[in-house]
C-alpha cells in the first residue's frame, strides 16, 4: 500500500522529487516511439521494457520502474489523443537533442532494436525501423 501510494506520488511530482528527471523522460520519449509504433503494448514489448529499463539503471530498481511507468503515461497519451500524438513525440525529441547535446548520448540503438524483435507484422517492422533511422540520424547530427 505505501510503496503504491509512494510510486504515485512521485509520479505526480517526478519534475521535482527525482533527480535528472530531464534525462528519464527522454529515455521514455525514445522507448515510447519504439513501443508506441503499432498503437498497443503486447507481453513482450512489456518483457522488454523491464529489461532494458534495469540495464539503463542497473541497481536502482525505483528508477527503472519510474521509466517504465513514464513510458507507459506517454503511450496512454498518444492512444486516448490526450494532448501527445506520435508526430509531437518525435519533434519533442529532435527538439530536446537539439537543445541537450547530452541526449545524444542516451540515444541506444542497440537497446531499442530489442524492442524490435518483438514485431511480428512488416509494415509494423519497417515502420519501427524509419524510427530507428531516424534516431541513428539525430545522432549524427550531434556528432558533427
Amino acid at each position: 500500500m505505501f510503496k503504491t501510494f509512494k510510486r504515485s506520488v512521485i509520479k505526480m511530482f517526478r519534475e521535482v522529487l527525482v533527480y535528472h528527471n530531464s534525462s528519464l523522460e527522454f529515455r521514455a520519449k525514445l522507448l515510447t516511439l519504439m513501443i508506441s509504433s503499432n498503437g498497443e503494448i503486447d507481453e513482450c514489448e512489456k518483457q522488454k521494457l523491464k529489461e532494458i529499463s534495469h540495464s539503463i539503471y542497473d541497481g536502482d530498481q525505483e528508477r527503472a520502474e519510474l521509466l517504465v511507468d513514464t513510458v507507459y503515461e506517454y503511450h496512454n497519451k498518444i492512444v486516448t489523443n490526450n494532448g501527445l500524438d506520435f508526430e509531437h513525440l518525435i519533434t519533442l525529441v529532435r527538439k530536446e537533442v537539439a537543445e541537450v547535446k547530452r541526449f545524444c548520448q542516451k540515444i541506444d540503438i542497440e537497446l531499442l532494436m530489442q524492442l524490435h524483435e518483438c514485431i511480428d507484422d512488416e509494415d509494423e517492422a519497417l515502420f519501427q525501423m524509419r524510427i530507428i533511422e531516424f534516431l541513428q540520424d539525430l545522432k549524427k547530427e550531434c556528432r558533427v
